[in-house]
C-alpha cells in the first residue's frame, strides 16, 4: 500500500484537481493507494471540495476542531499512515503538498525507488525560475544557517516537504519518542526537517531524486514567511545540535 499524506489548510482551488490526478497517475502506474488528506481547520470550501471525492476516490479526509498547522498536519498523518498499514515493510507514505508545488507524475519515480530498496526517498528540489521571492530568500539563507549545527549525510536539501517513507521506519521514528509525544515540533521547513532527521538514522537506505517543483500552477500565494521561517530553522539546529550531544554523550 502506498498512502499519499497531504496537509490542506484552505486548499479549495487544488486539493480537488491534485486529487483526480493522483488517481490518473496510478491508473496508469498501477498500485494500491489510499488518499489521506489532513483538513486543518480549512475555512474556506476545502470540506466541501473533498466530500465528493471521498465517495470516488480511496481517500480518508481527517480533520481537527483546531488548527493545528503543518506540523500538527504531519504528525496525524505519519501516525494515521503507521496505524492503518498491515505490513510495515512492504507499505510507504508519500508526504506532499496540496497546492501543485509537488508534481503527482513524479510519484511512480518515488514508488520505484522504494520498490527498489529505499526506505527513505528524498525529493531534492532543483532550481525553480518562476518560484516566489519569498521561496527563494529563504532557500539561500537555509543551508547556512543549519549547516554548522545538523546533517543528513548524503542529503543536499533537507527542506522539502515531499518524500516517501518506508511504513517500518516511521513506527520506530513514532516508538523512539514515544505514544504521548509528537513526532514533529516545529513549522515551516524546519518540520521537513526534523522529521527526516528521525527517520533517516532509522533506514537502511536513503535515496535523493532531484526534481523541479512548481509554483506557477498555485491558486494562492506562498505561505512561506522568509524571516520567521528562517528563525525557526536556526533554533531548531541548535536545539538539535544539544539533542545529537546529549545522546552521544
Amino acid at each position: 500500500m502506498i498512502y499519499i499524506g497531504i496537509p490542506a489548510h484552505n486548499e479549495a482551488q487544488t486539493i480537488g484537481v491534485l486529487l483526480w490526478r493522483i488517481r490518473k497517475v496510478f491508473q496508469q502506474f498501477p498500485r494500491e493507494y489510499e488518499l489521506l488528506v489532513y483538513d486543518d481547520a480549512s475555512t474556506d470550501e476545502t470540506a466541501a471540495v473533498l466530500a465528493p471525492y471521498a465517495e470516488v476516490l480511496p481517500l480518508t479526509v481527517l480533520r481537527g476542531d483546531r488548527h493545528v498547522g503543518y506540523a500538527g498536519a504531519l504528525n496525524v498523518l505519519c501516525r494515521v499512515a503507521a496505524q492503518r498499514t498491515r505490513y510495515a515493510r512492504r507499505d510507504a507514505l508519500v508526504t506532499m503538498q496540496g497546492d501543485f508545488t509537488d508534481q503527482p507524475e513524479h510519484l511512480p519515480e518515488l514508488v520505484k525507488r522504494f520498490e527498489g530498496g529505499a526506505d527513505l526517498v528524498v525529493v531534492e528540489q532543483t532550481p525553480a525560475a518562476m518560484a516566489p521571492a519569498a521561496v527563494r530568500r529563504l532557500r539561500r539563507v537555509a543551508p547556512w544557517l543549519v549547516k554548522a549545527f545538523v546533517r543528513v549525510p548524503g542529503i543536499s536539501d533537507p527542506f522539502g516537504a515531499f518524500r516517501l517513507y518506508r511504513i517500518s521506519v516511521l513506527r520506530q521514528a513514532l516508538k523512539a519518542v514515544g505514544p504521548d509525544a509528537t513526532l514533529v515540533t516545529r513549522e515551516g521547513w524546519a518540520a521537513n526537517l526534523e522529521l527526516l532527521l528521525r527517520t533517516a538514522p532509522l533506514a537502511r537506505r536513503v535515496e535523493t531524486v532531484p526534481l523541479a517543483p512548481r509554483y506557477d500552477l498555485r491558486q494562492r500565494a506562498s505561505r512561506v514567511r522568509p524571516f520567521a521561517d528562517a528563525l525557526q530553522l536556526y533554533r531548531f539546529g541548535r536545539a538539535a545540535r544539544a539533542l545529537q550531544a546529549a545522546r552521544s554523550g
